[in-house]
């Protein structure tokens, strides 16, 4: 991106000032309500909220004061360009970031309308209620069976008919279930890549998240195998609320209700999928969203 296009992009988020320097009020109050009406949605039962969340690797700040709502059983999708904070905001949810020494966080996350940053949460609990999917599929050296049955196996599950239950409907509701019902005992590592994508998310659904969490999980996939899995994404929306980080524009405007497009650690805009795309209220969001940056 050219120092010329980033500024034109930079632009719309600046606020007008006068020759002495003093911020001029009207515009100010102008900006403020433009970004308001352009990042604050009408979210009806929404199951995660974001406080003026901002987040620190170091000294680095990645994001600042994200304020959101994500609505319940419906699929947000976050964009933006690479480094913008869409995989770190991802990874807050749930509070993966806490595996990096250097993190520190101000504001809050609320999931459920308690702040998933208390002394007394669970992490494991919250990482069992709020799943996630990687980018790169992860599949344990283990068999195609043990993969689904894994965390219910460390919940205590031990019992051999309730486990076969919970590995068959978890590879239904993976769409798996077809392609390896005679080769459970088979090592997951030898499914191709978009089969263990979703043996990925059957092992996540298999401990009954409220919210699966995806980290660009279709980046290394070919087209038919992304197809499946945004086929899978929209079948299980209405038992999950889903979040996902794309870098593919297309596919945020094909599975998503919601759309969030951050740049540089902020959230610029916040809307219906369709409005986002069709009719951005900030012109920055126009000029991702048409290839002008990013």
């Amino acid at each position: 991106m050219s120092q010329s296009t980033e500024a034109a992009a930079l632009s719309s988020l600046s606020v007008p000032f006068r020759p002495g320097g003093v911020a001029d009020g009207s515009a100010s109050l102008a900006m403020s309500e433009d970004i308001a009406r352009a990042t604050q949605p009408q979210i009806e039962n929404s199951v995660l909220e974001a406080r003026d969340f901002c987040l620190w690797y170091g000294e680095k700040q990645a994001l600042k004061n994200i304020s959101m709502e994500v609505p319940e059983k419906q699929i947000t999708a976050f964009i933006g360009p690479s480094g913008c904070g869409k995989s770190t905001l991802l990874r807050s949810i749930n509070r993966l970031n806490d595996l990096v020494p250097s993190v520190r966080v101000d504001g809050d996350i609320l999931f459920e309308g308690e702040s998933v940053f208390g002394a007394e949460v669970d992490t494991n609990l919250l990482r069992k209620r709020v799943g996630m999917v990687f980018q790169k599929s992860n599949p344990f050296p283990k068999s195609i069976y043990e993969n689904v049955a894994y965390g219910c196996r460390i919940q205590g599950i031990s019992h051999r008919t309730e486990l076969d239950e919970i590995v068959e409907r978890s590879l239904r509701s993976s769409a798996l279930w077809d392609e390896v019902k005679d080769r459970l005992d088979d090592v997951a590592t030898g499914l191709s890549g978009g089969q263990q994508q979703r043996l990925c998310i059957a092992r996540a659904i298999a401990v009954e998240p409220e919210v699966i969490l995806f980290d660009e999980p279709c980046s290394a996939l070919d087209p038919i195998a992304t197809a499946k899995i945004e086929e899978l994404m929209k079948e299980l929306r209405h038992q999950y609320t889903q979040v996902i980080v794309t870098h593919n524009m297309q596919q945020a405007s094909r599975i998503s209700d919601f759309t969030a497009f951050l740049y540089l650690g902020e959230l610029i805009e916040y809307g219906p999928t369709k409005s986002v795309f069709i009719n951005p209220i900030r012109q920055q969001t126009e000029d991702y969203i048409t290839g002008r940056f990013g």
